[in-house]
């Protein structure tokens, strides 16, 4: 059994080693409970005692055994390489992807060209996808239209705001109807 004033000449010996930042957290460990084993008497003390010598030769043990480089990971103990998370796993395809595409020296033109055609019809994509949607949502204000509505009825009024904005400025009117679609489906998505 290590008593208190047995434990402390040991930590002090593997501080004074400059031991590194993990090692440094386990000696804290250590000192804390050899004051607090001093501070006690009877049961409590042999039970504190007991729980550092445990640790004191657990910590012995890892001293002993040879450390890999930091920057080597450490082997799993058991021999079995752990499991990689998700996130890991999407982490290493996209690096994979993202190597697939970088230009090799023998053929550079193949890929860049196939990214400078994937980036040119992207926005054109996105640019007919957002006229359409408009149309759609124009289309859609037409019809809600009441058959007998008054010049101030309100989705007239919407409706012919829609209209004149359209044609006046498509660009915008687009625009719009994407930010008044955006903030509809997060509305939806809160309630």
């Amino acid at each position: 059994m290590v008593d208190g004033a047995r434990a402390d000449p040991a930590v002090e010996a593997w501080r004074e080693r400059e031991a590194p930042q993990a090692d440094r957290v386990h000696l804290r460990i250590l000192e804390a409970l050899a004051r607090r084993a001093a501070n006690h008497e009877g049961a409590v003390r042999r039970v504190l005692d007991e729980r550092l010598a445990q640790l004191v030769a657990a910590h012995r043990r890892r001293l002993d055994q040879p450390q890999p480089p930091h920057d080597e990971p450490r082997p799993p103990a058991d021999g079995v390489p752990p499991a990689r998370s998700m996130l890991a796993e999407l982490v290493a395809d996209l690096g994979e992807r993202s190597a697939a595409r970088m230009p090799s020296a023998a053929s550079p033109e193949p890929t860049s060209i196939g990214a400078a055609v994937e980036l040119e019809t992207l926005p054109f994509f996105r640019r007919t996808w957002s006229r359409l949607s408009a149309d759609q949502r124009l289309a859609q204000s037409q019809a809600a239209l009441p058959q007998n509505a008054g010049p101030l009825n309100s989705h007239h009024l919407v409706h012919r705001s829609l209209t004149l904005m359209r044609e006046l400025s498509p660009g915008y009117f687009d625009r719009f109807v994407a930010h008044v679609d955006a903030l509809l489906s997060l509305q939806q998505g809160s309630s």
